[in-house]
């Protein structure tokens, strides 16, 4: 057991955390990360009506026993109105999740409805600022999402560790280090800057419990962290996902976009056949890894195969573990 300020807050045995990934987040691969001792997560917009998330919830109770999130993106994107927001909090109140991680826009309106409801409340910040402004607000831990992140990183360019690192110090709160994290070498290395976990979307990819095509696998083991690329820069929902071929088109819109003077949202809607959820959604079922875009992160370079998420777990901790031990043989008394 590697305990810290988050495996209390969460109750959990390792301080892991499976991310909220779009379309793959759901209770087949939550229930077992969860059960591996970690913390697994599921999506709010996996599901299109609050009855069909509701059967998840319960899905969710009957796979494990173990805390599990929910994640709600804030996001205008997401198209996920107030009233969905605000039912669903009271839903996860009623079906014994243990926390909410809230992402993009700020999580206040949401905190009350959090609070009654008796959740643990995260929220995702892309730097040292927010993050700060979240815990005098109120909320219990903070994800922080560096530029190596996978799906939507922190604009400003700054690398996970570093901000984790700065936040850390001046915060009481458990930070959890998100982007770029897929082995145990990681969890150390985040454990001695000072944050009490992390957060990994990339490395659950490659799991035989996660429901993609085993083609988007091998394209994230064949190949590096320099295969990623930012999309969706002026459309105020960049994201880094794959290179390849929907992105390059992606990108290519929005380039030309830019030079002929169209508006973000004259590019979003010339984008939009590219990047829509459903493309992708219907790209993780038939394994067509070109046709649509892929969140991964520069993490993609360290992950080397498929295995049971109870191994990549297991194994992280034991390495993490490792790692420590042998920083010590570089001190003497």
């Amino acid at each position: 057991m590697i305990k810290t300020k988050l495996t209390d807050l969460l109750g959990i045995e390792y301080p892991i955390i499976q991310s909220g990934m779009q379309w793959l987040a759901v209770p087949q691969l939550a229930s077992a990360v969860s059960n591996a001792g970690g913390i697994g997560t599921i999506n709010l917009t996996c599901w299109p009506t609050l009855e069909e998330f509701a059967d998840a919830l319960d899905e969710m109770n009957s796979l494990t026993s173990k805390p599990y999130i929910v994640n709600i993106s804030l996001a205008p994107s997401q198209r996920t109105t107030d009233e969905i927001i605000r039912a669903a909090i009271k839903l996860c109140g009623e079906k014994h999740v243990a926390a909410i991680e809230t992402s993009a826009e700020s999580p206040v309106p949401y905190m009350e409805d959090i609070r009654a409801a008796k959740l643990i409340h995260i929220h995702k910040c892309p730097n040292y600022k927010v993050s700060l402004s979240m815990e005098r607000k109120g909320l219990d831990a903070v994800y922080i999402a560096g530029y190596e992140a996978g799906g939507h990183p922190s604009a400003d360019g700054v690398g996970t560790f570093v901000i984790a690192r700065r936040c850390a110090a001046d915060m009481k709160i458990p930070v959890v280090a998100c982007g770029g994290v897929a082995d145990g070498h990681g969890l150390a290395a985040a454990l001695c800057l000072g944050a009490s976990g992390v957060a990994m979307g990339t490395r659950f990819v490659n799991t035989t419990e996660c429901p993609i095509h085993h083609n988007h696998q091998q394209w994230i083991i064949d190949h590096t962290e320099k295969d990623t690329v930012l999309a969706q820069r002026v459309v105020g929902s960049m994201m880094r996902i794959t290179k390849n071929n929907a992105a390059m088109l992606a990108n290519e819109i929005e380039d030309r976009g830019l030079r002929m003077g169209l508006s973000p949202a004259e590019i979003l809607k010339q984008q939009f056949p590219v990047i829509s959820g459903d493309m992708t959604r219907r790209a993780f079922i038939s394994g067509d890894v070109g046709s649509a875009t892929f969140c991964t992160s520069m993490g993609m370079g360290l992950v080397h195969d498929v295995k049971s998420v109870k191994e990549v777990i297991d194994d992280m901790v034991k390495e993490a573990e490792e790692t420590l031990d042998s920083c010590k043989a570089y001190f003497v008394d």
